[in-house]
């Protein structure tokens, strides 16, 4: 799974450079889009709901270095990046986390 999200990662960088996206049906991406959590919260919620999506995530730089991008993006460049990630295989599991993780990292 680590390997879909580290290809889907590189491809949403490229994405992003070559400002192309992926076209496919508006996925819900509001808690996503809308979080106001900082990067650490986000780490430490992804930690305590899914330690192993965590433990996949830390282990790869470059899907750090997506999700921290995420984290700091506008909400309308968020959304663009996950439509660009969405289209891959063995994203929606990730899709999921990410999304439940938006919706309560301000807990942590």
């Amino acid at each position: 799974m680590i390997k879909n999200l580290i290809v889907a990662a590189g491809a949403a960088v490229a994405g992003l450079c070559l400002s192309g996206g992926l076209a496919s049906a508006a996925p819900d991406y509001d808690a996503i889009a809308n979080s106001t959590c900082s990067y650490p919260q986000v780490i430490a919620a992804l930690n305590s709901e899914s330690p192993a999506t965590a433990s996949e995530l830390n282990s790869s730089p470059l899907a750090t270095g997506w999700l921290q991008n995420l984290v700091a993006a506008p909400p309308e460049q968020r959304r663009v990046m996950m439509d660009q990630v969405a289209g891959f295989p063995g994203m929606a599991e990730y899709t999921g986390v990410i999304n439940q993780v938006a919706g309560s990292c301000h807990n942590y």
